[in-house]
């Protein structure tokens, strides 16, 4: 694997090759997250501030399960890709959990350590496990889509299936998994490519998309506010959970899914195609998703960013900031320092594979 992509846990079918378009992709997706991370405080009493993070987190993390699923193949697990899942995955989930137990005990006097219940951002680590566990069953189903999106919406129905391992926001967030890894058999990407003369047609749509749901939150504002939407975009409570135990709350969930499918249409329309200055830094977003939280965990606890605080002049300093953040936790010097907790190789972590037996075997 080239790079500590978060998106990258599964390698893709030519891992030779990196497409400026993805790398773009990641890392602006993953700045989404830094950004809808520094100003979720201010959401309590800023409207500014809600409607920014409902217009990030309708689209982000589902435009982030579409590119892991585009990079991932369906057949059983090499023994390679077994080791990849171990290191780029679980060893650093729970070096980050402990990590974050000893941030905890230290800051707050918490000594609950409790692997099966992540920290913060560290749920879609676990939801990229379960979906390499999933896919292999999946793709040979007839509609993996559908059964997906009939997974999502209906693990909403059932209070039992909760945050634990993460396991209710991963079927939550399936289908976009699941239609990435269709994207690329589908060949839509390639097309996308190839289709020079329809790109600023298609991208005047994409703005056009933006701009509407961006009227949506600001018209409703204060409904959105009363109904508490933003929590429907965390796919992990059940819908008794989030107070609509209706027979219909389901419905809410599938719309909200569509809606998330355009969004990310958008989103990934408007990424640049070409080489640009954040493409080196799309290599990174593993660096960036795992340690900004520790940058923002003293504004997120002080409290500093409630009430006065929460002007539209601060809100744009944080929006700025979050930007700053991600390409310093992006830069190689970062990679540097934290390459052994990030990416951990522990080679003799591992049984001797027949591969390993003939690298080290000399030619005669």
């Amino acid at each position: 694997m080239t790079g500590a992509s978060l998106t990258a846990a599964a390698p893709a079918r030519s891992p030779k090759v990196r497409l400026p378009h993805w790398d773009n992709a990641r890392f602006l997706a993953v700045t989404l997250v830094v950004i809808g991370h520094g100003i979720q405080r201010m959401t309590y009493d800023s409207n500014n501030a809600l409607a920014l993070y409902l217009f990030i987190y309708a689209f982000h993390m589902p435009a982030f399960a579409i590119i892991s699923g585009y990079f991932s193949k369906p057949g059983p697990l090499s023994g390679i890709q077994m080791r990849r899942v171990l290191t780029d995955i679980l060893l650093p989930y729970f070096i980050m959990e402990a990590i974050w137990a000893l941030v905890k005990f230290f800051a707050e006097g918490e000594t609950d350590l409790n692997p099966s219940k992540p920290s913060w951002t560290l749920w879609f680590l676990l939801a990229l496990g379960i979906f390499k566990l999933i896919l292999p069953y999946l793709s040979q189903l007839r509609w993996p889509l559908l059964w997906a999106v009939i997974g999502s919406v209906g693990v909403g129905y059932f209070d039992n299936v909760d945050s634990t391992f993460s396991l209710s926001r991963a079927i939550g967030i399936l289908p976009f998994f699941v239609l990435g890894w269709k994207l690329n058999e589908w060949g839509l990407m390639e097309r996308w490519k190839v289709a020079e003369r329809s790109v600023w047609l298609f991208r005047g749509l994409a703005v056009t998309i933006f701009a509407g749901w961006l009227a949506i939150i600001l018209g409703n504002i204060e409904l959105w506010r009363t109904i508490d939407l933003r929590f429907w975009f965390f796919y992990d409570d059940s819908y008794s959970g989030l107070g609509e135990d209706q027979w219909w709350a389901g419905g809410v969930r599938l719309g909200l899914i569509v809606l998330a499918v355009i969004l990310s249409a958008a989103f990934f329309t408007l990424v640049p195609r070409r080489h640009t200055w954040v493409t080196d830094a799309g290599k990174a977003t593993m660096y960036v998703y795992l340690l900004h939280s520790f940058a923002l965990y003293p504004l997120r606890e002080s409290g500093i960013l409630l009430d006065e605080r929460s002007s539209a002049m601060w809100l744009l300093s944080m929006v700025l900031g979050s930007i700053a953040l991600s390409l310093v936790l992006a830069s190689p010097l970062i990679k540097r320092l934290f390459h052994y907790i990030i990416e951990p190789k522990p080679q003799w972590f591992f049984a001797p594979q027949p591969d390993d037996e003939v690298k080290r075997t000399p030619p005669r």
